[in-house]
Formats: C-alpha cells, sequence, structure tokens
C-alpha cells in the first residue's frame, strides 16, 4: 500500500462546489482506498492505495466525484514521499527572515512549460518571491495571497498545467497527517 494526498481544486470555496468531508471520505472509501483521512474543508485527502500511478488515481478520484456529487473538479494526487521532497525543497522556508504565514505552494500535475517565466516574473509584486520547479511552484507573498497576482489560474494558465495551491500551514500538517496513517 502507497500513502497519498490529494487536493481537489475549487471545492468549498464561496459556497460553490459544497461537499461535505464525511460524504468525501466515504466517496473515496468506495474506490476501495483504506485509512482515508479528510484535512479542512478545502478538499484535502490523505488514504492508502495498492495503485501506484498518481495519474491514474487523479482520474479515478476525479470520475468518482463527477458521478457522485456532479462536479467537474481537478484532483491532482501526490505520493508521501514526493509530498515531503517538495517540502523540503522549498527555498523560502529555509530562510528565517520570511514568515511562513505568507508561504505557499502550488501543487502541479505535471512538469510547466517554462516558455512564459518572464511573464510570470513581471506580475510580481513589492517583496513577493517566486520559484518554479518541475513539480511546485513556491510563493513568497508577504501582503497576502490574497493580493497577489501570481494566483492559481494565472499560474495553471502561464505554465500550461493544472495546480492547486495550498498554504504552508496546510501542506506542512498533510505531510504530518500521512506520516501518521502508518502508525
Amino acid at each position: 500500500m502507497q500513502t497519498c494526498i490529494s487536493i481537489l481544486r475549487g471545492i468549498n470555496v464561496s459556497g460553490r462546489n459544497s461537499i461535505k468531508m464525511a460524504d468525501l471520505k466515504t466517496a473515496y472509501e468506495a474506490l476501495g482506498f483504506q485509512r482515508v483521512t479528510t484535512y479542512i474543508q478545502s478538499g484535502n485527502v490523505v488514504f492508502e492505495s495498492s495503485e501506484t500511478d498518481q495519474e491514474k488515481l487523479s482520474k479515478k478520484i476525479h470520475l468518482q466525484i463527477q458521478s457522485t456529487f456532479g462536479y467537474d473538479i481537478p484532483v491532482l494526487v501526490v505520493n508521501v514521499d514526493s509530498w515531503q521532497q517538495i517540502i523540503e525543497q522549498n527555498p523560502f522556508a529555509k530562510d528565517s527572515s520570511k514568515d511562513p504565514a505568507f508561504l505557499h505552494v502550488t501543487f502541479l500535475a505535471s512538469a510547466p512549460e517554462l516558455s512564459s517565466k518572464d511573464a510570470i516574473l513581471t506580475r510580481l509584486s513589492n517583496g513577493e518571491e517566486i520559484q518554479i520547479t518541475s513539480g511546485a511552484v513556491y510563493l513568497y507573498c508577504p501582503h497576502g495571497y490574497g493580493r497577489t497576482k501570481l494566483n492559481n489560474n494565472f499560474l495553471e494558465a502561464k505554465l500550461g498545467v493544472q495546480a492547486t495551491t495550498r498554504n504552508w500551514k496546510t501542506t506542512l500538517k498533510l505531510l504530518e497527517i500521512a506520516k501518521n496513517v502508518w502508525l
């Protein structure tokens, strides 16, 4: 069995695409996943599966959500080892001058197209920083994520991949939950 973290984009936001976490957990269990745990109301699910292909898992979950709840929701699945690597590679987390409350990670479904990197850099506001890798975009938004122009929709459009963003606290908490699934 492999422990995975799935993050759903755009549920329970401003009253749209509402899914109760208990119902989401039941939908995952109906797929045969084990030790299903949800975290907060924004579509974060830790689970165990015998399937190791993250893309197949994403599609399977996507279809389950579509058939169960009627929502066409992007789903990203990352195994726990890859999630930990993403955390370890965050260049801003190691900088003691950065307030962790302003750190965000945009998880990417696949390696991004970097042909528009200059267009992305021109959108940086005062004090913001960005680092783009093959699996994630690291953001430091000292004025808050709600004010940045480097939001999820913009990054998806410029990088040509599906993505969803989580704050640093949630990113760390999901790893903690995933590691405790083994206990």
